[in-house]
């Protein structure tokens, strides 16, 4: 049982006096300059890193650690809150703020005597799905430099042509997904609201779990879609992801959202058995523009639980089609309200236009939001007029609630868990993503995913195997709500099969080898 438990490796090496939890954090602060070029993160918290990791090892010199996490270094989303640290949500509008308040997640975070290295990269206030919108610039994919990426697509290029070869981390959580990829920290947080956590997940060789809507506290993460924002956790192993969701679940009186009922912390078996599930393929999911060996891979791993003794069947969820278009309208409607809090008076950028107090609202928001959460904005208030409220918005709540029947319709007849594609691709190079716009691009990248978030049921992405080009893909699985225990032990019976190739950073590598001891398998649990 001690075995299945969070960084067991490391965390045994920390008690056991091996290492000590500032010498871990100095070498994860240490890799993540030596990543810089991944552009990651966007605020690195070295003092209060090495600070936190001083008080972590006088614990454990005691012999009384906080908790699992405690002298763990973990990154955090920079669309959360953090007390005394900068909170920017990669735009303009926010650059230089400093909260005064942890966001709830952070806060569980800290009391188990986690490290905080940093602040991670996203897509402006987390809208996008390749992390390349914000105003720090884009995230970079670390498999991008992997022996695995550079060995498949070498042959085929100048070499001139290697640093546009480039490929994205997918959004928005893209800094996270990568930090955790690159081996800079051990967990980190991210926010999904269509995807974006299973979606850098997929392309970055990450587990990526979003849990059920109000099963994790949204209090401190800076609101996108109120109704469909989930903070969501990313690891290198399905048991990381159930510990870190463990520790973070349950009620929280600042959030009405959550659940009420006590929330009970559970441990995956160590030999997890599928042969009495049923695994639903949902046909829809066969969206146009899946690539050939995603579809292949999907089909094989449907295979692996026929195998398994599994009863494998397919379903239908008839409105997934109108979807992506519904999402567009609710999602657009409730930035609309959600951006309106940005007018330059209370906190965050104020524009120096004093010709009246319009003006220098205007001036405010166009200063300092970018293009794509001005478009947003635009369509939302259009979605939102009185003469369009009816036919627009009330009309995508109605199709919302048939999206989540379809997922409860499925679920009632005895389906146990969804399998289906996490992404239609693997990732895509920055030059050839940047030609489509961000609407273009997130409609794309989301179809697979803001689904499970118009129903506020718990998805994650489990890594599957590198494609054609070296890249990772992954595939999803989406349970009943409430029902993580059960999920997660099926994707985790899934990792086991697959056995998905650790990340091989060369640079990595002959840059800090002891990190490397210390985190020599995908997962480290």
């Amino acid at each position: 049982a001690v075995k299945r438990t969070l960084c067991f490796q490391v965390s045994a090496a920390l008690r056991e006096g091996q290492i000590t939890p500032t010498e871990l954090c100095q070498r994860c602060l240490s890799l993540i300059k030596s990543t810089k070029f991944l552009n990651a993160y966007i605020t690195v918290t070295e003092e209060t890193a090495l600070k936190q990791a001083e008080e972590s090892e006088e614990r454990l010199r005691r012999g009384q650690p906080l908790g699992v996490l405690d002298g763990i270094p973990v990154a955090v989303k920079d669309n959360f809150n953090t007390a005394g640290i900068e909170t920017t949500c990669a735009s303009n509008m926010l650059r230089g703020y400093i909260s005064p308040y942890n966001a709830t997640v952070v806060q569980k975070l800290l009391d188990q005597g986690a490290v905080l290295v940093g602040k991670t990269n996203l897509d402006e206030f987390a809208m996008g799905s390749g992390s390349t919108d914000g105003v720090f610039g884009p995230v970079r994919n670390p498999w991008s430099y992997s022996r695995q990426y550079k060995e498949k697509s070498a042959p085929k290029s100048h070499p001139e042509d290697k640093e546009s070869k480039w490929v994205i981390t997918g959004g928005s959580s893209g800094g996270s997904a990568a930090a955790v990829s690159s081996f800079t920290c051990f967990a980190a947080l991210g926010s999904d609201t269509g995807g974006s956590t299973r979606n850098p997940a997929a392309h970055c060789g990450v587990v990526g779990l979003k849990p059920t809507y109000g099963l994790i506290s949204r209090h401190g993460l800076i609101p996108l879609v109120n109704s469909m924002d989930v903070p969501g956790i990313l690891t290198r192993c399905v048991d990381d992801a159930a510990v870190v969701l463990g520790l973070l679940a349950g009620h929280d009186p600042k959030d009405s959202t959550t659940i009420q009922d006590e929330f009970k912390p559970f441990e995956l078996p160590n030999l997890p058995d599928v042969s009495k599930l049923s695994i639903g393929i949902p046909k829809e999911y066969h969206a146009p523009g899946l690539s050939s060996e995603i579809l292949a891979l999907w089909s094989k791993a449907a295979d692996l639980f026929k195998k398994a003794g599994a009863k494998v069947i397919e379903v239908s969820l008839p409105h997934t089609r109108y979807s992506i278009v519904c999402y567009h309208v609710l999602c657009t409607a409730e930035v609309a309200s959600n951006m309106a809090r940005f007018d330059g008076l209370e906190y965050g950028h104020r524009s120096d236009t004093d010709k009246s107090t319009e003006s220098m609202y205007a001036a405010t928001r166009r200063e300092g939001f970018n293009a794509v959460v001005r478009g947003r904005i635009l369509s939302g208030n259009y979605f939102l007029l009185k003469q369009n409220y009816e036919r627009y918005f009330v009309k995508a709540q109605q199709v919302r609630r048939l999206i989540a029947h379809d997922f409860s319709k499925v679920f009632g007849s005895g389906v146990d868990v969804l399998l289906t594609p996490t992404t239609l691709t693997d990732a895509a190079p920055y030059t050839e993503f940047i030609k489509e716009d961000n609407r273009t691009r997130s409609a794309q990248g989301d179809i697979l995913t803001q689904a499970a978030n118009m129903a506020g049921l718990p998805a994650i992405n489990v890594p599957a195997a590198l494609s054609e080009r070296g890249l990772p893909v992954g595939l999803q699985f989406i349970g009943p709500s409430f029902q993580e225990k059960q999920l997660l032990t099926v994707a985790k019976w899934f990792e086991k099969q697959v056995e998905f190739p650790r990340i091989q950073l060369e640079e990595v590598k002959r840059h800090d080898h002891g990190v490397l001891q210390h985190q020599k398998s995908a997962s480290f649990s």
